[in-house]
């Protein structure tokens, strides 16, 4: 059995890399320094909070995958695309690597000129099926927003963003019950990934992370770097909205936009659990996971112009 570790060890990061999943080096198949520590506390849901449209968030993700999949961890990987498609994602996951490929822009990544469809969110995705392929024991669901009228009804009364954030945590606790696995990773916007109950302008809501933990043990990691650039969607400079007026889609510029520091570190992409020496970063997060200086990640599939 050994034998056959090593050697899949060896094959797996050429093997993906001529599948077009993930470059062919060691550190795209290593886990970043500090995961022993989220290793050891064994929870049930491992969330990631990102700031979305980088390279580095969605490439450390995929670098983790790898080396848990050379461990024979058998994984979750939970993603912030449209619950409603997941029985579509479901069955794209299924086929044959080329074929999934093809598949993936009618999944809700043609068009779409976000950070959620970025080319390092697409690079993660067929990368953990490259190796779901090869023969890693990796499932996926999009569970983003709320999949059917029934359940945006169960979460009706709730207040706020509620709703969307009680759905986003049933979405994945469900998907997670399906199969004994070792790990659940999540990777989503910095705001669902918060700990405890926050506001945006209107009441208190409990974000994703707080209502996953009525389903299971969270240990959520918020993402600190060194500034650079991501991929956004923001008003065009210059616009000016009235009171009450709807935000239409041709007063959005989506971009690479500049992005200030978040802390400092002289340290590789690493992993911190506990003993964050900013109250207020420990009040919204079990932890951080620093990427250093981030660049941004364009639309896998931008709209046509």
């Amino acid at each position: 059995m050994k034998s056959l570790l090593v050697a899949f060890a060896l094959y797996l990061p050429a093997a993906l890399a001529a599948q077009g999943g993930m470059p062919a080096d060691d550190a795209a198949c290593t886990a970043p320094a500090g995961w022993d520590e989220v290793v050891a506390r064994d929870p049930d849901f491992v969330v990631f909070g990102e700031l979305h449209g980088t390279r580095e968030a969605p490439a450390l993700v995929q670098s983790l995958i790898c080396a848990e999949a050379k461990r024979e961890q058998r994984m979750l990987l939970a993603v912030e695309h449209s619950s409603w498609q997941n029985a579509a994602w479901q069955e794209a996951w299924a086929l044959p690597h080329d074929a999934f490929r093809a598949a993936l822009p009618d999944l809700g990544w043609r068009g779409r000129d976000d950070g959620v469809a970025s080319k390092a969110m697409l690079a993660l995705v067929t990368g953990a099926h490259a190796l779901k392929d090869q023969g890693a024991a990796i499932d996926i669901v999009a569970f983003n927003g709320a999949r059917d009228d029934a359940q945006r009804a169960r979460f009706n009364d709730l207040p706020a963003q509620g709703p969307h954030e009680a759905a986003q945590a049933e979405n994945i606790a469900e998907a997670a019950a399906l199969k004994d696995y070792d790990r659940v990773i999540v990777l989503v916007g910095n705001l669902h990934a918060e700990i405890a109950p926050l506001s945006i302008g209107g009441p208190d809501f409990d974000p994703m992370a707080v209502r996953l933990r009525s389903y299971g043990s969270v240990l959520s990691l918020g993402m600190r770097h060194a500034g650079g650039e991501n991929w956004s969607c923001q008003l065009a400079p210059g616009t000016k909205l009235a009171p009450g007026q709807e935000v239409t889609d041709d007063m959005i510029t989506c971009a690479a936009s500049r992005a200030g520091a978040e802390g400092s570190s002289d340290r590789a992409p690493h992993i911190t659990v506990g003993n964050l020496a900013e109250p207020q970063l420990a009040r919204r997060f079990d932890g951080t996971f620093w990427l250093g200086p981030i660049s941004a990640s364009p639309p896998a599939f931008p709209p046509e112009k």
